[in-house]
């Protein structure tokens, strides 16, 4: 991940903690707006992604069609504040869900370089993701070395530190946590210890527990 990052365009860089600190998709990564944050709350509204049909771009909600509030770690809040330091969001006005649906204008964090056309998935990928494997000399592999696998290294990330299973299907816009289980459900971590502390603790309480029986006459045979 960090040669990658390292070989991104600076004006491109912050896809990498939107995606790997966030699980955002890149359709809504590139939708992404600093007014979308909520700052006092500590979250962030995943309300909006930008999808290319025949003929030009729409935005349109995110996958499932559902908004979604997810938790904003501060060291990606620091990395989005200091990448507005040096870039300032550029503000485009797309047709919502269809070409010819109502206009809705967003301050997005990722742009074409001199173009005032908006940037999608397929032409990022194409383009600005698969030519920084190319200056870090790596190998891109074909439906693995995607933005996908940031998405991925969040879900790892979230499990590792407790984060349920239902949480996070919340967290990655998936609607059911089925989905989320099926696909990270060799990410989460063992819970062999955690097991033997609850089994340990409830233990040795009960043992310190006086005999139910020691004073009741009837339960002499």
């Amino acid at each position: 991940m960090n040669a990658i990052w390292t070989a991104l365009p600076d004006r491109n860089k912050i896809v990498v903690p939107l995606a790997a600190g966030c699980g955002m998709r890149m359709g809504e990564i590139l939708a992404f707006s600093p007014d979308d944050i909520r700052r006092k709350e500590g979250v962030f509204v995943v309300q909006r992604q930008i999808r290319r049909l025949k003929g030009g771009c729409v935005f349109s909600p995110p996958k499932g069609g559902k908004t979604r509030i997810v938790p904003m770690a501060e060291d990606i809040l620091d990395e989005i504040d200091t990448y507005l330091e040096t870039f300032e969001p550029v503000t485009i006005t797309l047709p919502w869900r269809v070409l010819d649906g109502r206009p809705v204008t967003a301050r997005v964090l990722i742009s074409r370089p001199d173009n005032p056309q908006p940037m999608y998935g397929y032409l990022f990928l194409q383009t600005v993701w698969a030519a920084a494997f190319r200056r870090a000399e790596l190998t891109k592999r074909d439906r693995v070395d995607g933005m996908h696998a940031l998405r991925h290294y969040y879900a790892s990330s979230c499990l590792a530190e407790g984060v349920s299973i239902l949480e996070l299907a919340n967290y990655l816009g998936h609607s059911d946590p089925a989905v989320t289980l099926r696909h990270y459900a060799h990410l989460m971590p063992t819970s062999h210890a955690r097991a033997r502390r609850a089994v340990n603790a409830s233990w040795s309480a009960a043992r310190m527990l006086p005999d139910a029986h020691e004073d009741d006459p009837e339960s002499v045979p």
